[in-house]
């Protein structure tokens, strides 16, 4: 076979193969957004069109009152904020220190030092994750050990390499990496379940619990907090995402 057909016979397949892949891609994407969409056709439902048959996905009227009831229901503001002060502490200190912990030698620990019910507590432990560290690697493995020595010869100090060639450039996984802590934190329930004893410094995920009754559940209330949960975690995301996509190019983590 000449190099023509074979440069042939390679395009047709690419050709072929691409409609095949953005179809897979496109049920895949729909897959995943379908339960986001049906989450915020609910939080815009009354209670009477929730258990309609044939579920309606355009809900008639549209029922914004949800979104300001779920303030009255429970303290929104104040796990909003509880959630934003221990998700950002978590996230830059994961980007800090490194290490694998578990929840109960963790809870010991901190009734020790008497930790329990407070927010520090929370964060603590979370400071340190062991995929922190082989993300790290993964990235800094990609950088050429030519590029130490130049900076060798040029009188840089391993230190100076470290804040002057490696952060600077390491902006795509030091994104990632706060994208993923930020998510992983700000939805833990868990671990502020256990930790956090007093209503007023429990987080979001916790607080949305309470939207739950023993016999019966505000389904649109409940949908309406989780829409307000995670914008948070889409617009972190939408800012960051340059990064996040090139970092995973970079690590060669996209399979």
């Amino acid at each position: 076979m000449t190099p023509e057909n074979s440069s042939t016979v390679v395009r047709r397949k690419f050709l072929f193969g691409r409609p095949i892949a953005y179809i897979l891609l496109t049920i895949g994407a729909l897959i995943m957004i379908i339960p986001f969409i049906w989450m915020i056709s609910t939080s815009l439902k009354s209670q009477q069109q929730l258990f309609s048959w044939p579920p309606n996905w355009i809900p008639n009227p549209f029922m914004w009152s949800n979104y300001s009831e779920v303030f009255s229901k429970i303290n929104f503001s104040l796990y909003g904020l509880n959630t934003l002060k221990i998700t950002a502490a978590v996230t830059i200190g994961r980007l800090i220190l490194c290490s694998i912990i578990t929840i109960i030698p963790n809870f010991i620990i901190m009734r020790y030092l008497g930790l329990v019910n407070t927010h520090f507590g929370v964060i603590l432990p979370q400071l340190a994750d062991g995929f922190g560290i082989f993300l790290m690697r993964q990235f800094f493995l990609t950088f050429p050990y030519e590029l130490e020595d130049a900076a060798k010869m040029d009188g840089c100090n391993p230190f100076m390499f470290y804040m002057r060639i490696l952060i600077p450039n390491s902006k795509p996984i030091l994104a990632t990496l706060a994208v993923m802590t930020f998510q992983g934190v700000w939805n833990d329930f868990l671990w502020p379940l256990v930790m956090l004893t007093s209503p007023e410094k429990r987080t979001l995920a916790v607080g949305l619990s309470y939207l739950v009754g023993q016999y019966t559940t505000r389904w649109d209330l409940q949908m309406a907090g989780s829409v307000l949960t995670v914008l948070p975690i889409l617009i972190l995301f939408f800012l960051l995402q340059k990064y996040f996509v090139q970092s995973i190019k970079m690590t060669g983590l996209k399979g």
